[in-house]
């Protein structure tokens, strides 16, 4: 499976390409096939920078054809109008997967640093240095809107993996309920 993570930003709209490739032994092994920003000018006027965010992105799913899309869940702002504009900033980022005819999956900060580090709470260079090791980097992605934008696309990779895994699970399960359930064997009380 290949996600484009997006991490939405009104002046640096952080993106990266992340493959999820199995083999034989069914070992997992994560991919990084792009990374960076789109950038765009704080003194241009909001349609304008919209503009080129929703063209960069067109252009990524293009030439590296994402089978899904992930963002950062929308957070809750001390600035109304900083929240406003990054509100705008994701649309553009929704609208370009569902021209494209990709789902888009959403994910809290929280849950992003779980998957990723495994804690919740990890700060910013805890996930940047995750983000390296986990795709087998040589240096830690630039900007920091690349390595988060990966780290969306990693947290996506696991959660989809795991979802894939469990359904498989009940599947399983639902065709051979007696090999699902494992006998109990009652000990006597010790009393």
């Amino acid at each position: 499976m290949r996600v484009l993570g997006v991490d939405c930003g009104t002046e640096y709209t952080g993106y990266g390409v992340v493959d999820l490739l199995s083999d034989s032994r069914n070992d997992d092994q994560l991919v990084c096939i792009v990374c960076g920003a789109i950038k765009v000018s704080p003194r241009d006027p909001m349609p304008t920078r919209l503009s080129r965010i929703s063209i960069g992105l067109h252009e990524l799913i293009s030439q590296h054809r994402p089978d899904r899309v992930a963002l950062e869940d929308v957070f809750y702002a001390v600035n109304v109008k900083s929240a406003l504009k990054l509100g705008q900033v994701r649309g553009v980022a929704m609208l370009a997967a569902a021209s494209a005819g990709l789902e888009v999956a959403e994910y809290s900060p929280l849950s992003i640093k779980s998957a990723v580090v495994g804690y919740g709470r990890a700060e910013k260079h805890q996930v940047q240095q995750m983000v390296t090791r986990l795709l087998n980097l040589d240096r830690i992605p630039e900007p920091a809107d690349a390595a988060d934008a990966l780290a969306i696309a990693i947290c996506h990779l696991h959660t989809a993996a795991t979802h894939e895994r469990q359904t498989k699970d009940r599947q399983s399960a639902s065709r051979n309920p007696r090999q699902s359930v494992s006998p109990v064997k009652l000990l006597p009380s010790s009393s």
